[in-house]
């Protein structure tokens, strides 16, 4: 996480949704502008009275992060858009309330931490590490019910929401979720910010994980060289009298956080106006992304983040066209302020090298300075023989291959990639280092929405992504 506090804006507290006029975007934007707009995939509560009352409470919290810790990573994604850093974004497809303990946050930390040292190496440019972590309790859905057995009942919409519970009872809305689930953000930054500032990070023990993974399998030792000469490059730093030591300045990361703004109530609760600049911010993450459900020009999504001062993403599928990107462009960073806006590309293996130049060409001929980045999950997921949604990791890798491609044949700079993953040792996706086969991914699928790679596979897909960089 970016350093204390000190030295960052304190963001003030909200009296209430809806209470304070804009200044920073137009006149006519506020916190909750988003509810004059049609709106998609948002809950239906209850009861509206305990909404509000959720929403009071969430008003009068702490922010969860600083806009000085946002500006920051706008700052760092700008060099990523100007071709000098690359982006990692990686974590839990949705966050459960059930895994917020300390092992399985230093996990999933851990694997984001050892990708990262292969892609610094590989690339030769700093790599930016953000987390989909501390906030991603939502999730969009296709439908707004699913059919378990023979009883239809509201589909999980994310902890935040319902719960997952094949009941119906369980499935009811219930706004007082949204309060733990600040209080379980709460609980996840303070153990990551203890973990990146207190010697975790360090950068030999992060290279040994490294080094053990590629000693355990016969897949892995296909990057003994690289892991050679990561092992030489740490050696020059000693001998030249770097200091390497756990308790050294270089072994404290910065690493943020990051979540899909679906759940507007929640966003527009810890939203704050900046002490030092008057500008608002979304003080529930570091940067918030708008998914492809949702990225309606004139949908409440887009409305809210489009005046807050937050870096912001918005996930590109197949049905992007140039023009409705130019728009989204214009809408959310008419300022054209560098590491404001990521392009997140999920096009799928078979189409982003048809799909995505013509977007490229565009936005860059326009003149916008984006961060352009890889999302090769969500276009890739399929329903296995056995019912369970999958992934293979062949056809992650292809869309990451073909991103690479495609930016290398217009000339721009392929910025970043952006996957699901856990620490833990699951069978949700196919193929991978250990080829994991149909047959088994019901040993251990425990994602609560969509299958993410383990740590074996998400190392391996950092190696195969540092000799694309490296080429």
């Amino acid at each position: 996480m970016p350093g204390g506090v000190l030295g960052f804006g304190m963001a003030e507290p909200q009296e209430g949704p809806r209470t304070r006029p804009a200044t920073s975007t137009s006149a006519q934007w506020r916190p909750g502008s988003w509810r004059d707009r049609p709106a998609q995939q948002l809950p239906i509560w209850p009861d509206a009275n305990a909404a509000m009352a959720a929403s009071s409470v969430l008003a009068g919290l702490p922010p969860l992060v600083f806009a000085g810790e946002a500006r920051s990573l706008t700052e760092a994604l700008g060099t990523v858009a100007a071709g000098h850093s690359f982006v990692l974004q990686a974590g839990d497809c949705a966050e459960s309330f059930a895994e917020q303990g300390a092992d399985s946050i230093r996990d999933k930390l851990k694997v984001i931490l050892q990708m990262a040292v292969v892609l610094t190496y590989a690339s030769g440019v700093p790599v930016v590490k953000i987390g989909r972590i501390a906030g991603q309790y939502a999730k969009p859905r296709s439908s707004p019910v699913e059919r378990i057995g023979n009883v239809e009942m509201p589909a999980f919409r994310g902890h935040i929401v319902n719960d997952d519970a094949p009941v119906p009872a369980a499935r009811v809305p219930d706004p007082t979720r949204m309060i733990t689930a600040y209080h379980h953000a709460a609980s996840s930054l303070n153990l990551l910010r203890a973990f990146t500032k207190g010697g975790f990070a360090d950068l030999s023990q992060v290279h040994a994980w490294n080094q053990e993974f590629v000693a355990t399998s016969a897949e892995g030792r296909r990057y003994e060289a690289i892991a050679e000469e990561i092992d030489r490059a740490l050696r020059f730093m000693r001998a030249c009298g770097v200091d390497l030591s756990a308790k050294a300045p270089i072994q404290q990361v910065d690493f943020y956080t990051s979540h899909e703004a679906l759940l507007l109530d929640y966003e527009e609760a810890l939203t704050r106006r900046d002490s030092l600049t008057g500008d608002w911010y979304d003080c529930s993450a570091h940067m918030l992304w708008i998914g492809e459900r949702t990225r309606d020009l004139e949908g409440a999504h887009v409305e809210f983040l489009s005046g807050v001062h937050n870096p912001i993403g918005v996930k590109l599928g197949p049905t992007a066209t140039a023009e409705e990107v130019l728009e989204l462009c214009e809408r959310l960073n008419p300022a054209r302020i560098p590491g404001r806006l990521t392009l997140v590309c999920r096009m799928g293996v078979s189409k982003v090298t048809t799909l995505l130049p013509p977007i490229i060409r565009a936005v860059t001929d326009a003149g916008h300075p984006v961060v352009w980045q890889c999302d090769p999950m969500h276009g890739n997921t399929f329903t296995s023989e056995g019912g369970r949604k999958t992934r293979h990791f062949d056809d992650v890798l292809g869309e990451i291959r073909g991103f690479f491609a495609v930016h290398r044949a217009e000339g721009s700079w392929p910025g970043g990639v952006h996957v699901e993953l856990t620490g833990d040792d699951v069978t949700e996706c196919l193929g991978g280092v250990e080829d994991i086969l149909e047959e088994q991914l019901p040993l251990r699928y425990t994602t609560t929405c969509d299958p993410r790679l383990n740590a074996r596979q998400a190392i391996d897909l950092a190696f195969r992504v540092g000799e694309l960089l490296r080429a």
